[in-house]
């Protein structure tokens, strides 16, 4: 086979790669029909977006692990100015005030601080000694390192990109080795700041999400809205769904966002549950292969690293399918490589770069130890 198959292609991780490309040919195609049946404006602009941030992950592919360490700092810098930016010219859209405009380009920070604020916390934790892992330094700067971009974040505001943030983190500082009872003790300090947090941190459209999310059918014209018409979506969708391009909650503009946050009810409604099952087996393959990656990797940062990444990746799936089932609050969490959006596409290209890049430093370095 290796003579038939050049080399270069047949070293590629095919088994990521494979549900990759299906998740982004079902996704644009739930998009042409979230469109009413044409290409535009979603679908073609997902597949460009797709295509060129694989151009752009297949160059982080061919970075090295000293040229990654090094830029580490500096990255998570130059994307903290970029925060700073949006606080004080950013574009407000939809009451958020979330993005800069570059010329053309219009760009949004805080999805980039996703990944940065792992890879700052592997470097972080590659350079800690062991017999410090238990003391003050390793959680104080690591605990800064998440808390600037997350401050600036929720002032914009966005919950649930604040979230994303701290979440890649933490998976970090626990995998990194930080005693089990510091995580308890931060469970147990969050379970008390909750309701401060709740009355006195939150904006008011914020706490009608999080009381609405328990019970959306006290107001289901209302902030009950957006779930309600997401769950008569998926429900009404069965077993096998009404057919492509068929879906009325979407068509006739019931379901909110139907290309967005929404776009999985929008397919559930089409494809029913052999759809959703399908979507769900190859994010579960996407992510496997990711631990695979995390799990061969020879060194702590490269360890960290992928496994930062591979959270990054599980959160927005996790609280973006949670989120349209009415199991979480509406936090504006997109469905990776499925929801129309610049911004998310070019994060878990992002991630996904990173992991491939980790796998050729593991194969690289299983073929120095074979030599």
């Amino acid at each position: 086979m290796n003579s038939i198959i050049p080399t270069p292609v047949a070293r590629q991780p095919w088994q990521m790669l494979i549900p990759l490309f299906l998740l982004v040919a079902f996704g644009a195609a739930v998009l042409y029909s979230a469109a009413g049946g044409a290409f535009q404006p979603f679908a073609s602009s997902h597949l460009l977006r797709f295509a060129v941030t694989l151009v752009m992950a297949s160059i982080m592919v061919l970075f090295s692990r000293n040229f990654v360490k090094m830029m580490a700092y500096p990255a998570y810098g130059a994307v903290l100015l970029l925060l700073l930016g949006v606080e004080a010219m950013g574009a407000i859209g939809g009451g958020s005030q979330r993005w800069l405009e570059l010329g053309p380009l219009r760009i949004q920070p805080s999805e980039l601080m996703k990944p940065v604020v792992v890879l700052a916390l592997a470097k972080f934790y590659e350079g800690l000694p062991s017999g410090m892992i238990e003391g003050w330094r390793a959680i104080i700067p690591a605990g800064g390192l998440i808390a600037l971009p997350v401050g600036l974040v929720l002032l914009q505001p966005d919950l649930g990109t604040s979230l994303a943030i701290v979440f890649g983190g933490i998976v970090v500082m626990f995998l990194a080795g930080l005693p089990l009872r510091w995580f308890l003790a931060g469970g147990a300090a969050a379970a008390v700041a909750a309701p401060l947090a709740f009355f006195f941190g939150l904006k008011e459209y914020q706490q009608r999400r999080v009381t609405t999310f328990m019970d959306p059918e006290s107001d289901p014209l209302g902030a009950g809205y957006h779930i309600t018409q997401s769950k008569i979506a998926i429900g009404s969708g069965g077993f096998s769904g009404k057919g492509f391009n068929e879906g009325s909650q979407s068509h006739l503009n019931y379901l909110p966002e139907p290309h967005t946050d929404f776009v999985f009810s929008t397919m559930a409604e089409e494809w029913g549950f052999i759809g959703g099952l399908f979507v769900i087996i190859m994010f579960g393959l996407i992510l496997r292969w990711g631990l695979r990656v995390a799990k061969a990797a020879p060194d702590r940062f490269s360890k960290l690293l992928a496994a930062g990444m591979v959270a990054t990746i599980f959160f927005y799936v996790c609280i973006n399918l949670m989120m349209v089932m009415g199991l979480a609050p509406v936090v504006g969490i997109p469905l990776p490589w499925m929801s129309h959006g610049g911004s998310s596409m070019m994060t878990n290209m992002i991630c996904i770069g990173t992991l491939m890049m980790v796998n050729r430093w593991n194969r690289e370095h299983n073929r120095v130890g074979l030599e």
